[in-house]
């Protein structure tokens, strides 16, 4: 099992088998359905492909009455439709932007696993069924095959956790690639392609996903789940073992604790800010020559992470160091705990640590326990 986590100014944690190539499948819908609305817009994808939840298996058989349209780009019907709208001269060169676009998402080279693809491509029986029922009703306009053969090597690429991790992160960071500042998507095209994500990303189990996780997301059946939290991270998990909707076991129950555990859940009420801190300075504090650590909004992980970083890239210049909460509005469970970790940290180091606190935000301090040994986070290149 692996997992990973990017912030949105590309910062990178990860655990497990993190080195683990495997086939991105049908998280690569998201993308590629990024890819198709940059070239035609909303509207003209739009005509070919709805954004309704199916209700459905991944695989299902059906298409929209009256307009023969895929309910949505999630479902393989769907997303062999976006696979066709992408703007090409021929399917080779449709492939190849495809493809790019990803690497172009991750930061660095991807490429297509050949003998997935031939796998895939031996049994493609219902995904050419799926094309023939398009043709016939003049969704896809070009040649079948070829527009299936196409997806099913769209598929086949070969990605890491960490790929799929900044992958997310860029659609987290407005459609800006955290590592390179290359924008690849607008805003709105951003926002319209989570929102699929939030209601059709997780099948006929969307509904369950949206309550209980409430992280718009996309599994495949290489065993990933790929997840966006909108200005704060993305989230990438990998465990192959599958249960009854095609989503990974293990991978769903990951996404779970982290939802709970670090208030990721897009409905939280909290307001996420990129970054906690109003101003650092140093200035005579109770009669001490003071680092001033001045924090706003609400503390959530992203946040908070952002003053951890700052702290270990650019330790305290004097020996008292102050937080001044005084215009931090709210602080989330997940970052009083990493707080409190940092502060103990300071005083492990030999640093004096007072807490300005007058709303009372962070709750009760618990300083006695040993602090955590805190790892400098593994930064893109």
């Amino acid at each position: 099992m692996a997992i990973a986590l990017a912030t949105a100014d590309g910062t990178v944690y990860t655990q497990g088998d993190v080195d683990a190539a495997f086939s991105i499948q049908s998280m690569s819908k998201p993308f590629t359905y990024a890819l198709a609305l940059a070239d035609l817009g909303i509207d003209g994808v739009g005509r070919k492909v709805g954004v309704e939840p199916s209700g459905e298996a991944f695989n299902e058989i059906s298409l929209e009455p009256g307009t023969g349209r895929p309910l949505n780009p999630r479902i393989n019907a769907g997303a062999i439709t976006t696979h066709g709208l992408v703007a090409a001269d021929t399917p080779e060169q449709r492939l190849e932007r495809v493809v790019d676009f990803y690497l172009r998402f991750a930061g660095r080279q991807l490429g297509i696993d050949d003998a997935v693809a031939d796998s895939e491509l031996g049994e493609a029986h219902r995904n050419l069924a799926l094309g023939h029922l398009l043709r016939s009703v003049g969704i896809i306009e070009d040649d079948l095959v070829d527009v299936v053969e196409g997806y099913i090597r769209q598929c086949s690429v070969s990605v890491t956790v960490e790929d799929l991790a900044m992958m997310a992160a860029t659609l987290a960071n407005g459609g800006v690639q955290p590592r390179t500042g290359e924008r690849l998507l607008e805003p709105r095209l951003v926002r319209h392609v989570l929102s699929v994500m939030m209601s059709a990303g997780m099948y006929d189990a969307a509904g369950d996903w949206l309550t209980s996780v409430g992280i718009p997301s996309k599994s495949g059946v290489s065993g990933g789940i790929v997840g966006v939290l909108p200005g704060q991270i993305g989230l990438a998990v990998f465990s192959p073992r599958l249960d009854s909707h095609g989503n990974s076991v293990r991978g769903v129950r990951m996404m779970e604790m982290l939802s709970e555990d670090m208030n990721l859940h897009v409905m939280e009420a909290a307001r996420p800010s990129r970054s906690a801190i109003r101003d650092v300075r140093v200035e005579e504090r109770g009669g001490h020559e003071s680092t001033v650590y001045e924090l706003q909004g609400d503390l959530v992980f992203a946040s908070t992470d952002a003053l951890i970083r700052r702290l270990v890239d650019d330790p305290p210049s004097t020996h008292h160091v102050v937080f001044d909460l005084d215009r931090v509005d709210e602080v989330t469970d997940v970052a009083a705990q990493m707080s409190q970790w940092s502060i103990r940290s300071l005083l492990a180091e030999g640093y004096e640590v007072t807490v300005s606190d007058p709303q009372g935000v962070l709750g009760n301090l618990d300083l006695t326990a040993p602090a955590p040994r805190i790892e400098e986070p593994r930064r893109c290149n």
